[in-house]
């Protein structure tokens, strides 16, 4: 559309979750706010609460090197839920984190997605976040959807060759 990025209705969270390097925490999720960093006393409290809410309360003045992997993912969903847009795109948002950091980060997006209605999708390569965050599944092969349905029936074992294939489970064998 002709409206401006700040303006359109879709927030998104990358894989490298795009904070900037000289900016401290709390300014990299106020941006969600306004890009221009002119914060309103509303600005400021939602920026707050979203750091509470992500586990961050307390590390608003570091700066994202100084932050683990898994806190820079919570800051760039913080961001994302000062932004208040009805839709959030989340591409590889889990690839480096770790077991014990991917399952937290899976009940805090669901608990998100049950609190603001929120659409929430997201991009993984893992069948184990797809079990974790989604009821539903599109499974995508050389750019066409190849198998569309509840994830728990395409992820099991009698899903969808291309899936089984995917996950590594061959009706060959």
């Amino acid at each position: 559309t002709a409206d401006p990025p700040s303006e359109r209705p879709v927030s998104m969270i990358f894989q490298e979750n795009n904070l900037f390097a000289h900016m401290d925490v709390f300014s990299n999720v106020a941006l969600g706010r306004s890009p221009a960093l002119r914060l309103s006393t509303e600005d400021r409290a939602a920026t707050l609460d979203a750091l509470t809410r992500v586990g961050l309360s307390g590390k608003e003045a570091r700066l994202p090197r100084e932050l683990s992997g898994g806190e820079r993912q919570r800051a760039a969903l913080a961001r994302a839920l000062v932004r208040r847009r009805p839709v959030l795109l989340m591409d590889e948002p889990f690839a480096s984190l770790g077991p014990g950091l991917r399952a937290g980060m899976a009940e805090l997006v669901g608990n998100l997605h049950r609190e603001t209605g929120m659409t929430i999708l997201v991009v993984t390569h893992s069948p184990e976040d797809a079990l974790a965050l989604a009821p539903r599944m599109v499974f995508i092969e050389v750019g066409r959807i190849v198998a569309d349905g509840p994830t728990e029936d395409l992820l099991g074992q009698g899903g969808p060759e291309a899936v089984r294939a995917y996950v590594g489970e061959s009706r060959s064998r």
